[in-house]
């Protein structure tokens, strides 16, 4: 395809998906299939890496570009994001009232819900998406462009060429914030208290892609300002967003009446359990702009606008039960069982209690009388006892797994207690997977569908077993025929031969990855000695920490793990480090890598570098010997060049090599 042929085309492409994604996340009525949006993202990404000039902006290719790293600069608001004065009573609204008719007789009302999230500003020039930043104190907050572009609806291209400045809102909604929470949970995290932390804590990542996994949405409510146009009012304002194509605020209606207005605040507190995002309160705002010109605002606070706020919903049950699960990442969690209870529109029976510390706290116990309530509107959890029933006891977790029995322990510094046994059946699935990815005995084919299949069907109840498997086992799985299982097969028996480091990354240990199993393989050689290796042995590795050293230690001290080691051994799999080292010329030298390369990923310049007989770092320190930059480098790079760290190309690392 010739220059000219691939321009006409990649607007083409851009514009329909910048279509079929207005209609997929603004309007919640997609056009085409998820595989048809792809093939079209993956043929404009095709154009754009034959043609990089023909990369813009607007591009949906885009949405996740490169590091956040550095980009937290500060952005100075051209207008102000006011925060709101609160009411919590009918009589402060009825005040309100009064205050605004004393200088307005005929001003009329938009009441809309106020959506607990981040708020922020949107920039675009001529149309086109610039530059987002949060609302920081009001006047001054932080460029977090590269995130919001991870937010699919938000618009990269206007419907118009309007120059514009919008405030909106960021949230997570509420589906996506409960399986965030239950994810925390399962792997022994601290989770979210509400969907604002949730969406605020995603939408500060320093890496981009975090936040695209993390679900986020927005709401667009007020223009800021704007070049041109002849806008009166609030509703015609919003009205006028969403012909630019924003997902604006889902409902907003204007009064004329303070009783009006009450009505619709009634309505509004009777649904907001049932809607599929967070509030915490509605928003009462004069509707013409020349009327709140006239009413102006306090030093805090615009007069003109009103925040109510509605009381949280508490109620009390008594506790019946307390049941401890294993999850995928071995950590033990309680959950309060108790009498089923109506709160914030549903009833509810359970929640979590985190840990052992959140249980001591509060000390809750079997027959409490506890007050519960939900949070953030969606999650049960418990906020305070009543009462302790009759000669009840102090409730401790278990000292052992429930689900293998095996040992369970609680490392410093950390809340949950944990079982470490490889082979704990609650854990099997997600330990398979690990086992068998890319980074660590990399056995192509064995996707998490495959594992999930074997270990339902009984053939796979530990990771040494994948050594024993058949092309008749895999002929028994729906869809697998000779050629395709013969594939399995022989990548099960290629990852034999693979170096000692990926098989000590692939035995899950806590705290252990890619890194720091080279380290020890490197360090120890063979499997057997890093088994036999003491804590003080471990912390004599540089780089390698004493919570680092402590759960090495623990995980090869459980029985579990030396029957497994032995079993892999005995089937074959390499036990030794096959570690390369063309020559010494980098030795004592350490390099840091930051940026896109232009060839080498990330991993493949460290194994280079390696073979050499230099090391890699995270952080950029004078020690530092190097600083290996690609494109969109992003802190790093700034820090090298204040410390006077030698920066190179890849260009010249690779005459380093010859």
């Amino acid at each position: 395809m010739n220059f000219e042929n691939a321009k006409a085309r990649a607007k083409e492409l851009r514009d329909s998906l910048n279509y079929h994604s207005h209609k997929y996340y603004v309007e919640d009525n997609p056009e085409i299939g998820d595989y048809e949006y792809d093939m079209l993202q993956r043929e404009l990404a095709a154009i754009e890496k034959e043609y990089p000039e023909l990369i813009t902006p607007d591009s949906p290719t885009q949405r996740v570009g490169g590091s956040a790293d550095g980009m937290f600069e500060p952005v100075v608001h051209s207008v102000p994001l006011e925060s709101l004065q609160d009411a919590f009573s009918t009589d402060e609204v009825l005040a309100f009232d009064s205050r605004v008719k004393a200088v307005f007789d005929s001003a009329e009302y938009v009441v809309e819900p106020k959506i607990d999230g981040l708020s922020v500003a949107l920039e675009y020039e001529n149309g086109v998406f610039v530059r987002g930043s949060t609302r920081g104190d009001g006047n001054v907050g932080e460029d977090v462009t590269a995130n919001l572009r991870t937010v699919n609806s938000i618009p990269l291209r206007l419907r118009e060429d309007v120059t514009i400045e919008v405030r909106g809102e960021v949230y997570m909604p509420k589906k996506v914030f409960a399986s965030l929470v239950e994810e925390q949970e399962q792997n022994g995290e601290k989770a979210f208290k509400n969907p604002r932390n949730a969406a605020a804590g995603s939408l500060r990542q320093k890496n981009p892609k975090i936040t695209a996994t993390r679900g986020l949405d927005i709401f667009v409510f007020n223009i800021q300002r704007i070049e041109g146009g002849n806008i009166a009012g609030h509703k015609q304002s919003i009205d006028y967003l969403k012909e630019l194509g924003f997902k604006t605020i889902p409902f907003y209606n204007k009064y004329s009446t303070v009783d009006d207005v009450l009505s619709e605040l009634e309505r509004i507190g009777a649904i907001r359990s049932s809607l599929p995002f967070d509030i915490d309160g509605a928003v009462i705002k004069t509707d013409s702009f020349a009327q709140r010109a006239e009413i102006g605002s306090t030093a805090k606070f615009p007069r003109w606008a009103l925040a109510f706020k509605y009381p949280p919903e508490e109620k009390e049950t008594t506790v019946t039960d307390i049941e401890v699960a294993v999850g995928r990442t071995g950590v033990l969690t309680p959950t309060a069982v108790f009498e089923p209870v109506l709160v914030a529109g549903s009833t509810v029976s359970r929640a979590t209690l985190h840990n052992q510390d959140f249980i001591d706290e509060k000390d809750i116990r079997l027959g409490d009388r506890v007050v519960i309530r939900k949070a953030g509107d969606i999650i049960p959890e418990v906020i305070r006892v009543v009462s302790h029933a009759e000669n009840s006891e102090r409730f401790t977790l278990p000292s052992v797994c429930p689900s293998c029995g095996a040992g369970v322990i609680r490392e410093e510094g950390e809340a949950a207690v944990r079982c470490v046994n490889p082979q704990c059946p609650a854990q099997l699935l997600r330990n398979l997977i690990h086992f068998c990815s890319r980074d660590a005995m990399d056995i192509e084919g064995m996707g998490d569908a495959v594992l999930e299949k074997l270990v339902s069907g009984g053939l796979l109840t530990k990771a040494s077993e994948i050594y024993t498997l058949k092309k008749e086992d895999f002929m028994t799985l729906e869809g697998f025929k000779d050629k395709s299982s013969q594939n399995l097969v022989d990548a099960i028996e290629n990852s034999k031969k693979n170096d000692l480091s990926k098989l000590v990354f692939a035995l899950g240990i806590r705290h252990v990855g890619q890194k720091a199993g080279k380290l020890l393989a490197d360090h120890f050689g063979t499997m057997e000695n890093i088994m036999n290796a003491d804590v003080e042995a471990l912390t004599a590795i540089e780089g390698f920490g004493e919570i680092m050293a402590q759960s090495v230690a623990d995980f090869f001290a459980v029985e579990q793990s030396k029957r497994e080691i032995e079993a892999l051994a005995a089937y074959g799999v390499n036990m030794t480090s096959q570690k390369e080292t063309i020559d010494s010329r980098f030795e004592g030298k350490t390099f840091v890598l930051t940026g896109t390369l232009p060839t080498y990923s990330r991993n493949e310049a460290s194994a280079i570098i390696e073979k050499f007989g230099g090391k890699t770092a995270s952080s950029v320190s004078k020690k530092t010997s190097y600083v290996l930059a690609g494109e969109e480098a992003g802190s790093k790079l700034v820090k090298a060049q204040q410390l006077g760290v030698t920066i190179l190309t890849e260009e010249e690392f690779n005459e380093m090599i010859k």
